[in-house]
């Protein structure tokens, strides 16, 4: 814990944002960590309260108390020490984590919880910047060869266990460069992708060798331009295959207007942008300059859209949401320490956004380009059969907005259905690779799948729980024992 009477004595502060407006005219991140003497003060507000709930609410069970302990004692070096012990990239989730650890913080009761995500942003940066953070090369070599399929942060996290216990390990990435979707699928503005080419950069000095531009599956599905591994030859090179690659399957809104022009997956959007970013040529680049722009869907996709929407200009951005609009503060008494349903704004949604929820949209309109959108509105009501969650339409509730573009943001339903059924893998019922979180073995023999492929569409932090997990349990099999952690 930190100050025994500190979470009296000080209220919660926040890290500081840039202005909206200045923010919307940049890609680069806007957020100020926060100072050494900030951080120690918020760390004093960890209590003393017997049973950590934020450990078991964190998905990679933070140590949480012992590390704000040591960030109040200004222990900078060991409160780094016990970060990296449960989360192989902190950096990541100390940007973009939606914090269910502070959900689950004993003082979120009846005030405002610890800043843990905020105090775990502040050591990490110290690490990086103090030279602390450094390759943990093994002492030896296993002789054992590990295909890791995906470089996302399950794919990562798994190789640089593995790795780290001296197995050699590659790792194929069908991009042109490494990171799955945090590389593609989160704005630079929330993640700067310095930070992953610098965490490659590790993996690689520790022996983890990257190949992008690696297709995985049957040649005739294989994107032009890719080099193709076939299932059969990674089973015959390598000792153990992980599959780790992300939910990519976009979920659909088939209405009248669906194929015209202007309507697109948010993915494809956000990666379009990203890859601009980074310096690529994108040939007719999907813009919002200029236009009204609508988000369907609700999610932190739908809000990245936003904040990419607002950025390259446009003219209006207006989001829908299925659901009818959450309660500003949870009832913590019926929800605490669970993640709450509640309204959350994100600082996209800041800088400028429409939002309108329990709303569906009917179609999509225009001769061959979206010009506008038709919606109605829903009312939701519990069905005295089944106890569930019904919605139906309200009468004489149609309306209409002008669209330029529509941009789809409505989740994921299955990881890259085309890699598993390659391999032969068996399926559940959601479409994802039939393991279970203890061996995380599939069907097919030394073949593992972790994170999206086997839990779907999640957390990066999930993602991170998941190869870590997945690792210690291909450690077991390759060597008969491990000494991974869980």
């Amino acid at each position: 814990m930190g100050k025994i009477t500190g979470f009296m004595e000080y209220e919660r502060v926040k890290e500081t944002y840039e202005a909206p407006k200045v923010r919307v005219r940049h890609w680069k991140e806007f957020i100020a960590p926060l100072t050494d003497e900030e951080a120690k003060i918020q760390g004093a507000r960890c209590m003393d309260c017997g049973t950590p709930f934020c450990t078991h609410g964190c998905p990679v069970n933070n140590i949480i108390p012992d590390w704000n302990d040591l960030v109040y004692r200004q222990d900078w070096h060991a409160a780094l020490d016990v970060l990296l012990s449960t989360n192989n990239f902190p950096e990541f989730t100390g940007r973009i984590c939606p914090a269910p650890c502070e959900a689950a913080c004993t003082l979120n009761i009846n005030n405002n919880p610890v800043g843990i995500k905020s105090i775990e942003h502040a050591i990490i940066d110290k690490g990086w910047s103090e030279g602390w953070v450094v390759p943990q090369i093994p002492s030896h070599k296993t002789g054992k060869k590990v295909a890791v399929i995906g470089s996302g942060p399950s794919g990562m996290a798994c190789a640089q266990q593995l790795a780290r216990v001296g197995h050699s390990v590659t790792v194929f990435e069908k991009s042109d460069r490494i990171g799955g979707l945090l590389r593609y699928g989160i704005p630079d503005f929330k993640l700067e992708k310095s930070h992953i080419d610098r965490r490659v950069t590790q993996m690689e000095a520790e022996g983890v060798e990257f190949r992008t531009s690696v297709y995985v599956g049957p040649e005739a599905d294989a994107p032009e331009g890719l080099t193709v591994r076939s299932p059969e030859s990674l089973q015959e090179e390598f000792d153990a295959i992980v599959l780790a690659g992300g939910s990519e399957t976009p979920r659909d809104l088939p209405i009248p207007g669906r194929k015209l022009r202007g309507v697109h997956f948010a993915m494809d959007f956000l990666r379009q942008q990203n890859k601009v970013n980074a310096g690529d040529q994108v040939p007719k680049q999907i813009s919002a300059k200029g236009k009204h722009v609508i988000v369907i869907g609700g999610g932190d996709t739908g809000s990245d859209c936003i904040g990419t929407s607002n950025r390259q200009g446009a003219a209006s951005v207006t989001q829908f949401e299925l659901m009818g609009k959450l309660p500003e503060v949870e009832d913590k008494e019926m929800t605490w320490p669970y993640w709450p349903a509640k309204l959350r704004t994100s600082s996209s949604h800041e800088e400028g956004c429409e939002r309108d929820w329990a709303v569906s949209t009917a179609g999509l309109h225009g001769k061959t380009k979206v010009e506008k959108l038709s919606a109605v509105r829903l009312e939701w009501f519990k069905d005295k059969a089944t106890g569930r969650a019904k919605m139906r339409e309200v009468e004489g509730s149609k309306f209409e907005l002008p669209a330029d573009l529509v941009l789809l943001a409505m989740g994921f339903t299955s990881a890259v259905k085309g890699v598993l059924d390659s391999f032969g893998i068996e399926l559940n019922a959601r479409g994802n690779a039939q393991a279970n979180d203890i061996n995380y073995a599939t069907s097919v023999g030394k073949v593992f799948a972790a994170g999206d492929m086997r839990r779907g569409q999640s957390l990066v932090v999930w993602a991170i729980r998941e190869g870590r997990q997945c690792a210690r349990a291909v450690d077991e099999f390759l060597m008969g024992s491990t000494v991974l952690p869980r």
